[in-house]
């Protein structure tokens, strides 16, 4: 999210990154790629057998059973997730609001997208009442609804959608014949982890839903861009995959040998891999609930957040003062927080929600520092909140949101 001319507004061209972690490079994961680059052999589409079968071990650790020719790497979730729709005739469903980069993945396609509300109580799954109406609506107007896509660790809520709550999604969805795809990028990113349940839509409903995973979720930098899916066993699953394959073959988005060796490293979870990850979920957490804090204070509602390195923020019950400064939809609101802030604040238009609707996400990664060295010390301080520069960055988030009450 770099400009902001109007050249750079269309959906595709100009959207928000994933939160990020704002952390430097492992150093063990930086040796194992650089002792990798020197290796001349290419890496296969769909990745070669050591990345495969460390992408079935860390599932297997989740409680799914994978086998490496259930599996398929490719060189970023936005190619792959390209590759799984394109694998799959028919319209797409996905839940309001939704991660930035879904919906221009489905336009690519020349596929309609349509957006379903989610429950009151988190984001990331389609309230099930409301996905059973938008797929009679859809058959009734001609179209083909045959895919849903879903998080139950959201980006951009950063919710943790409740067992029972996915359970009901799922049945509404599978009870009308739709594949479903479970975007667990976040998984590894929840907030309190013994005190929230996250069940996987595949751990229910095995054959029916094939699972998704950035692994610059938790496990590596954004900038090695690499993304895993595992798809259910039986006929119809290896048909997908096959299809999955030819299209990432197609593409090029081939991992490359160095990031797919750090990559397999990373999900083989040693203890400098976890302990980085586990450090870092909890720094965010606590940034994140300082920032929550904040934003209700203001007057704004937020849902708690329970996962990543964001929140996300309504500003409705604020709308007459942000009116009184020129600000009467996401878009101006974006440009308002994001200048008042230095930092960028993308508006809830940029996950499907309506431009009307004053909605924001704010990322927690610009409050650790400006500089590795401030963002190491965050993470490596028992109290991060207390340090001078997080604490002034959250000050400014502050003021920024008791200025518009």
């Amino acid at each position: 999210m770099t400009v902001t001319d109007a050249e750079g507004r269309g959906p595709v061209r100009y959207g928000p990154p994933a939160p990020g972690a704002g952390l430097p490079v492992l150093p063990v994961l930086s040796a194992v790629l650089a002792e990798a680059a020197g290796h001349a052999a290419d890496e296969p589409p769909g990745g070669g057998p050591t990345l495969r079968e460390a992408a079935c071990g860390y599932w297997w650790r989740r409680g799914l059973r994978t086998r490496a020719g259930e599996v398929v790497a490719a060189s970023g979730a936005q190619s792959l997730l390209f590759a799984l729709l394109g694998a799959v005739d028919g319209d797409v469903l996905m839940p309001r609001p939704c991660p930035a980069w879904w919906t221009p993945q489905v336009r690519l396609l020349g596929r309609p997208a349509y957006h379903v509300p989610v429950p009151a109580e988190c984001g990331g799954v389609p309230d099930p009442f409301a996905l059973l109406e938008t797929v009679r609506r859809v058959r009734a107007e001609g179209g083909r609804p045959r895919l849903l896509l879903m998080s139950v660790a959201d980006d951009p809520t950063a919710t943790v959608a409740p067992p029972e709550t996915v359970r009901e999604s799922c049945e509404a969805a599978l009870g009308e014949g739709l594949h479903i795809v479970s975007d667990e990028t976040w998984r590894d990113t929840v907030h309190q982890p013994h005190e929230t349940v996250l069940i996987s839509p595949a751990e229910m409903y095995p054959e029916d839903v094939t699972v998704i995973s950035d692994l610059a979720g938790a496990l590596t930098p954004s900038s090695w861009p690499v993304a895993v899916a595992r798809f259910p066993r039986g006929e119809r699953g290896a048909a997908r995959r096959a299809r999955t394959l030819d299209i990432v073959t197609a593409l090029g988005a081939v991992v490359p040998a160095p990031v797919a060796a750090a990559a397999a490293h990373a999900l083989d979870e040693p203890p400098e891999v976890t302990e980085r990850a586990t450090r870092a979920a909890a720094l965010h957490s606590r940034v994140a609930a300082a920032a929550h804090h904040l934003v209700l204070t203001a007057g704004a509602v937020s849902r708690p957040p329970q996962a990543g390195r964001h929140l996300y923020a309504d500003l409705g019950p604020l709308r007459g003062s942000l009116a009184a400064r020129g600000v009467s939809d996401s878009m101006e609101l974006e440009d308002h927080l994001s200048g008042r802030l230095g930092m960028p604040v993308p508006g809830g238009h940029r996950f499907g929600d309506e431009l009307g609707a004053l909605h924001v996400r704010l990322d927690t990664a610009p409050f650790l520092g400006a500089t590795d060295e401030e963002r190491l010390e965050a993470l490596a301080s028992p109290a991060p909140l207390e340090l001078p520069h997080v604490a002034a960055a959250l000050e400014r988030l502050g003021a920024a949101f008791d200025q518009l009450r």
